[in-house]
This record gives C-alpha cells, structure tokens and sequence, in this order.
C-alpha cells in the first residue's frame, strides 16, 4: 500500500505574478526567480512625487559624473547641445542636456502636486503636465548617450523608469520593476556560474567557490531590498563584507611558487573585476549586457590562455572602484 507522503500531490510550478512566502519573506515570481515583494503605493500625484523623487537620485547616483544639470538651466543645455559639432563632446551634452530635462520634469510635477494640495486640480491635459511629459520623453532619448559611471555602457532603463512611473499606475510600474529585477538575477547567475566554471580548475583558489556564492546571494538580496527596508540593515552590511572578502583573496601558496606568479595575479585581477561587474549590476537593478559580455570574454580568455591579454583587458575603471554606497 502506497505511503501517506507517497499519494501527496507534487508542489505546483509557480507562474509569472505569483505572489507566495519563499525563504522566510514574501516574494514574487517571475521567469523561474523568487523576488521580493512590497506593495505598490496608492495612485496620488503626492506618491508618484516621492516615487519619480527617488528614481530621480538613483539615476544621478549611477551615473557619469557632471550631468546633474539644474532644470531651469535647460535651454541653456540646449543651446550648447544643439551647436557642439565634436561627436564625443557632443555625446556629453546630450547627457548633460538629459539630466537638465529630467531635473525640470521633477520640478513641474513636484509643483503640480503642491498645487493638488492648496486644492487646485491639474487635469491631465493640462499644458504643465504635457510639458512634463514632454520633459521626461526627451530626457529618455537622450538618456541614450549617458554613460554608467564605470563607463562601460549606458543603462537605458535609468532613463525610461521615471516616464514609467509617471505614466503608469504604480502596481503596474511596480511589476515591471520585478521583472527587471529577475532579469538581474538571471545576469548575476550568469557571471558568477561563469567565475566558479574558471576557478575550480585553478590551483591555490579553490576557496574562492564559496565566496563566489555567498556574494552572488548577497548580491540578490542587496537588489531586491527597498533602501526604506529596516533589513537593509543587515542586508547590506552583509554584501559589503562578501565583496570585501572576495577582492581581498590571496592564493593559497603564492609565495612558494614562483613561475605561477603571473598567471594567478591575471586570476585576482578577473575575481576583482567580477566583483565589480557584480557591484554594478546589483546596483543599477537591471542587466548590464555589454558589461556582462565583457567580462564573460575576459573569462574565457583567461579560462583558455592563463592570461588576460592586455590588448583586450577591460578598461581600468574596473578595477578598483569604491564600493556602490547604498542610495539615500
């Protein structure tokens, strides 16, 4: 006679959207990835302020540096935009100009929700919220040409979240943010599958494995975790060390062979540079496909040759850059 547990029926597979306790928290499921879950805010202009508010400092925190134009300065950002004839000069105006026009579409719909509040409603067709659409889709276009602060590609979706978030409900803009956090997860399996496939064969790092796993969870749940989470408190202290612990690998037996010297500082310099392509990508919360297949390359060129070939290296800005401090 079959068993009690026998004639149980097996756990159903979860869908797209399910909302379920997974590892002790409530998340979400989308495309095989359990994220965390918070509900969205209630539809008022005042929380679509405090949401566009802080999509506006994540964007400026990831960043190139000098863009952050004030938006009462926009024109002047056009002028010089429109007549710059230098194509990389020109590609800095533009990120210039786009951080200008974002800036201007916070003011107006900040001054549309205090408006709301003295008791005068702004319709949607109203010429201030054209106009800060307006603002927003420009600053999307152009949002093209900025550059993450690591320089190694733009992040498109910086650009286009705060059009989302005043353009859609929050639930719905909401979800789309799950999604892109399970594509996240799926990029930070991919490099750190990537990293253990290299280091398990090589000699004196074999307790790097661990390391790698324990920062791509820490990774995971840095980057799904609300910076207005009391847990960050122990979330983020917790990725800080995994990334410590990890660029401050030393092999096992270094120093007693010498003729393997320059083959295992190739190694610590691709386990930094994960850990900083790592960084990025939990950072900005989105995939970072040029970055990852930069990297992926570098792995397979150490993985084949023992080396990384300096005419390929990826540019110095990853190698040593400060840790990603969490957001405000």
């Amino acid at each position: 006679m079959e068993s009690d547990e026998e004639l149980q029926p097996a756990e159903k597979a979860p869908i797209n959207g399910e909302i379920r306790e997974h590892g002790g928290k409530i998340c979400i499921h989308y495309d095989g990835h359990w994220v965390r879950y918070y509900p969205a805010p209630s539809n008022t202009l005042s929380e679509k302020k405090a949401l566009i508010l802080s999509l506006q400092k994540r964007v400026f925190h990831h960043t190139e540096a000098g863009i952050n134009s004030p938006g009462w300065r926009t024109e002047v950002a056009r002028k010089y935009y429109e007549k710059e004839q230098d194509p990389a000069r020109k590609r800095v105006n533009a990120a210039m100009l786009a951080g200008s026009l974002f800036n201007r579409a916070t003011d107006i719909f900040a001054s549309i929700v205090d408006l709301e509040r003295k008791g005068l409603q702004v319709a949607e067709d109203n010429p201030l919220m054209k106009q800060c659409e307006a603002c927003f889709m420009d600053a999307l276009e152009l949002g093209k040409q900025v550059k993450h602060f690591s320089g190694e590609e733009g992040v498109d979706e910086l650009w286009g979240e705060p059009f989302k978030a005043f353009s859609m409900p929050p639930e719905k803009f909401y979800h789309s943010r799950f999604i892109k956090l399970a594509q996240t997860f799926a990029s930070l399996d991919m490099i750190v599958d990537q990293m253990k496939s290299v280091f398990k064969d090589v000699d004196g790092f074999e307790a790097v494995l661990p390391m790698l796993d324990e920062l791509r969870d820490a990774a995971k749940v840095e980057a799904e975790t609300m910076r207005r989470d009391e847990v960050i408190f122990e979330i983020w202290p917790r990725y800080v060390v995994a990334k410590e612990a990890l660029v401050s690998f030393k092999p096992c037996g270094l120093s007693r062979q010498a003729d393997k010297i320059r083959y295992w500082e190739d190694g610590l310099r691709l386990l930094q540079m994960g850990a900083n392509v790592i960084d990025y990508i939990s950072g900005v919360r989105v995939p970072m496909p040029v970055t990852t297949r930069n990297f992926i390359d570098s792995c397979i060129r150490y993985q084949k040759s023992g080396s990384l070939d300096r005419e390929f290296a990826i540019p110095s800005s990853c190698f040593e850059p400060p840790l990603t401090a969490p957001p405000s």
